[in-house]
């Protein structure tokens, strides 16, 4: 009966064996390959935030700029309606 045990214990570590270890290398380029795409994504979001912010910036100035001019046109249109005002007066 040993020798039966010890024809199966052969024959599982010539069939079974070489496969388990072509799917332990598999599985270990597979966790590499996934660590890589995980830095990638990491990366790319990063650079993405980055020109988000950089947008977010560019924006915030414009809307400074036009709330100035638009400042600036209000005081013009309330000068120019006083001076209207004192025109038709006269």
């Amino acid at each position: 009966m040993a020798s039966s045990i010890e024809a199966i214990q052969k024959i599982l570590q010539e069939t079974v064996a070489p496969g388990i270890s072509d799917l332990r290398e598999r599985l270990t380029r597979v966790e590499v390959e996934i660590k890589r795409l995980d830095d990638k994504i990491d990366n790319g979001l990063a650079r993405l935030d980055n020109k988000i912010d950089s947008v977010r910036g560019e924006i915030k100035t414009e809307i400074h700029h036009l709330d100035d001019k638009l400042t600036t046109a209000l005081e013009i249109r309330e000068r120019l309606a006083a001076l209207e005002a004192k025109v038709a007066a006269h």
